[in-house]
């Protein structure tokens, strides 16, 4: 799963997802199904109660080389340098703000992450590992 077999230097083009952290199981690494109060993997049927659910990054992209477009998805704590906080934390923040701001619609938060990782990312140069 995590093996890297090649690698590849390429530009990202577009940023193709809007949810960049995802509540994620601690055994096998699959979203889980959240809600108010507990958590459920559909894959390994792992369960817990939602305070103690995990987050992981899961970030899509379409990047291009010299010749080719390609679409990936990168996960993990490889992008918690990016992000300067690990998802968790990043998760917590958003729900924070949301709180505070006391906004009923999270569109404003999601909207201000979205063009803060399009500026990071969008016309750089990195090296992915495929």
């Amino acid at each position: 799963m995590n093996s890297v077999q090649g690698l590849l230097a390429a530009s990202v083009i577009s940023i193709q997802n809007s949810c960049f952290v995802y509540p994620a199981c601690q055994n096998c690494l699959s979203r889980l199904i959240l809600d108010s109060r507990r958590f459920s993997c559909l894959k390994c049927g792992c369960t817990g109660e939602a305070k103690d659910a995990s987050y992981r990054y899961r970030l899509s992209l379409k990047i291009a080389d010299t010749k080719d477009l390609f679409e990936i998805t990168v996960f993990g704590k490889c992008l918690d340098p990016f992000f300067g906080v690990t998802a968790e934390n990043l998760q917590r923040y958003i729900q924070d703000f949301n709180q505070l701001s006391e906004e009923t619609n999270t569109e404003l938060s999601t909207r201000a992450l979205v063009q803060a990782v399009e500026t990071c990312f969008i016309g750089k140069r990195f090296i992915f590992g495929v």
